[in-house]
């Protein structure tokens, strides 16, 4: 249910930036979403549909680039895809790593008329 709150905050990120650009119509929006953040895709576009309706975003193409969990091992800095988040690291089995990515979650472009 966040994804409603998530795509408000979008919608008005969207509308404020292409306002202060003098845009006619948002065409396309180009958004990062992690594997960790627990956002639906779907949901956001099913919510788009109905918040968007009626302003210049209305008919705008979501664009989702989805970005795979990476961590990196502390002792050695391997880098790797963990495996239903068993951080252990593959190459030493070291336990302590950190996430490079996984957790993103941002509007990346709008592209507008």
């Amino acid at each position: 249910m966040h994804e409603l709150s998530v795509t408000e905050n979008i919608i008005d990120i969207c509308l404020r930036h292409a306002r202060n650009h003098g845009a006619r119509r948002i065409v396309r929006i180009n958004l990062v979403l992690g594997e960790l953040t627990g956002i639906v895709d779907q949901c956001i576009t099913f919510y788009w549909d109905m918040l968007a309706k009626d302003t210049i975003a209305a008919q705008a193409e979501l664009v989702f680039r989805k970005v795979p969990v990476v961590a990196r091992c502390r002792e050695c800095g391997e880098e790797y895809r963990p495996e239903n988040l068993e951080l252990r690291c593959p190459r030493c089995g070291g336990e302590q790593a950190e996430l490079v990515s996984g957790r993103e979650f941002r509007v990346e472009s709008i592209e507008v008329d």
